[in-house]
């Protein structure tokens, strides 16, 4: 193909942008809080080249790392492309090589065995060490200055999964990184690896084990005690791969499943739990510890919410039409059996957020994104194909809802949390709306929001000059974590 395709992953949101460039002191108006003083990266999907099926999807578009920099109530912008052996190979060629949304057999014989990540989906900040990933290959580190790829990143070979999550969780206390990653021995493999990194970046221990069916399990939790990882029923199997077919298939009449181990046992000490049928799930606000019970907040949904892998498994299911909420589910570890207790506490949504240091701890609040049936029809675009138009404050313990709805034609991306220095102030958030203008036209702003008073709206607004294509997900690094930047230094070790 020459010309991107006119699919909903092509339009809207998710039209190609694919231009590199940067801006400084970009026009804020309002203020933005002194404290707040970092960066906000930003996982920006976009396709390099036009590619060679009509039915490809925006989930295998170019990574591209965008920075927010943010000093003295001032903002810098860049953005460019992370440069993955895919990338790399499709720039020579001036085309696509690389072939359907995670299946090799689709590709140009030219890149037989090469690295098909195209790492756009997390940017992930530990120790040091920026990372852009997503959950099909391994890392690949960035220069947080320059933007710079510098190379895929293994724990300098101490690492044998060939893949790592795009949802690590980091302890705020231990400073370590927990992650996994799933088809760890290969394509449509049963095999998940339990990872974690110290507080210094060294990888300190890596475990396989099974799961049940081969999953896309795209995210897990912490407790101070717990490690968990839940299974839904979007499955993939290898001879429909090879057979040119889809990577993932909802099965809707097949039992979910959530395992969860002590977070510094042993695998064989995994508990298995079954869940719902048809269920699905791709994000969770927290997870935490009461006495013997540990409970998740689980952005729930009663079939997968990607159009694309619901039909490839016979699930005839309208966008709208798919139900769910914020759902805690409650784990009662003194007791044994496979059961659990679960109920709705918030409205349908995704994409949450907490405050970091709530991670793996009681949350008293948190935030997250949904559709406003009152806000027009939404804007077409992001990866399920339409995009949200309102931000939620939740309360768990009481259930009371904050919200903030945009306007027809508006959508926001993935909040990210800032801490305020305030121990009173709830802190901020950043978040990129963007409003449409014209047909696939939008005008964009970063929007620095009260985390206390999402009601109230921004106090501050940034235009962005360029346009911009659909976030995937975000991070904040401090100016603190900044200056301690590695940057590709050899490991560092305790002293």
């Amino acid at each position: 193909m020459t010309d991107f395709p006119q699919t909903v992953h092509f339009t809207g949101t998710n039209t190609p942008v694919g231009i590199e460039w940067s801006a400084s002191n970009l026009e804020v108006t309002g203020t933005i809080p002194e404290e707040i003083d970092g960066a906000f990266f930003r996982a920006v999907p976009d396709p390099a080249h036009a590619p060679m099926f009509e039915d490809e999807i925006a989930l295998s578009a170019d990574g591209m790392i965008a920075k927010f920099d943010i000093h003295g109530g001032h903002v810098d912008y860049a953005i460019k492309f992370v440069e993955t052996e895919r990338y790399a190979l499709e720039k020579a060629a001036r085309k696509a090589l690389f072939g359907r949304y995670r299946n090799p057999y689709t590709d140009d014989p030219s890149v037989a065995g090469k690295d098909r990540t195209v790492a756009n989906t997390t940017p992930v900040w530990h120790a040091g060490r920026l990372l852009m990933t997503k959950e099909d290959g391994l890392g690949y580190e960035i220069d947080p200055e320059t933007l710079e790829t510098l190379g895929r990143f293994d724990y300098y070979g101490a690492l044998k999964s060939q893949t790592f999550t795009a949802h690590p969780r980091i302890d705020p206390v231990t400073g370590e990184m927990f992650f996994f990653g799933y088809e760890a021995g290969g394509l449509a493999s049963l095999d998940v690896a339990y990872g974690i990194a110290d507080k210094h970046g060294n990888l300190v221990s890596e475990q396989w084990f099974k799961q049940p069916y081969c999953s896309t399990i795209h995210d897990f939790l912490i407790t101070e005690r717990y490690a968990i990882f839940p299974i839904f029923p979007t499955t993939a199997d290898l001879d429909r791969i090879a057979a040119g077919g889809p990577h993932w298939a909802h099965q809707q009449e097949l039992e979910s499943w959530v395992g969860i181990m002590p977070r510094y046992g042993k695998v064989e000490e995994m508990r298995w739990f079954k869940g719902p049928k048809g269920v699905s799930a791709f994000h969770f606000l927290n997870a935490y510890e009461e006495g013997d019970f540990v409970h998740l907040d689980v952005c729930l949904s009663d079939t997968c919410a990607f159009p694309f892998m619901r039909e490839a498994g016979g699930v005839d299911r309208a966008q709208q039409d798919v139900g769910g909420g914020l759902t805690r589910w409650s784990f009662d570890m003194g007791k044994p059996g496979e059961s659990f207790e679960s109920r709705v506490i918030g409205p349908p949504g995704d994409m949450p957020r907490i405050p970091d240091a709530s991670q793996g701890r009681l949350h008293r609040k948190g935030w997250y994104l949904t559709i406003n049936p009152q806000g027009g029809p939404p804007v077409l675009g992001g990866p399920v194909g339409v995009s949200f138009n309102m931000l939620l404050q939740i309360e768990p313990s009481n259930g009371r809802i904050e919200a903030l709805p945009l306007g027809p034609g508006m959508a926001i991306n993935e909040p990210v949390h800032v801490p305020s220095a305030d121990p009173e102030k709830e802190g901020w958030l950043l978040t990129v709306v963007d409003k449409q203008v014209g047909e696939n036209r939008f005008d964009s702003e970063l929007w620095v929001i009260d985390a206390g008073a999402i009601a109230a709206g921004p106090v501050a607004r940034v235009a962005m000059p360029m346009p911009m294509r659909a976030q995937v997900h975000g991070w904040w690094v401090s100016r603190q974590q900044l200056d301690q930047a590695k940057a590709r230094r050899e490991p560092a070790h305790a002293a």
